[in-house]
């Protein structure tokens, strides 16, 4: 894993914290709340492709 996936992991973090805390001051709970999840549902997806690349690796490795 590469510093840059952490470093694009803590971007995604700090803009949805960033539009979750203006969207809740703006009264506006329900999009705050999606703008979370979709942040959640974009690193997950970022983590999940390296997983794939790491057992791909792994079973290249091994020759399973």
């Amino acid at each position: 894993m590469e510093v840059d996936m952490l470093f694009k992991i803590a971007a995604v973090g700090i803009i949805v914290s960033v539009l979750g805390q203006v969207l809740t001051r703006a009264g506006r709970d329900d999009q705050a709340m999606l703008t979370a999840l979709a942040g959640l549902v974009i690193v997950l997806t970022m983590v999940i492709r390296e997983v794939s690349t790491l057992f791909t690796t792994v079973k290249s490795l091994f020759g399973l």
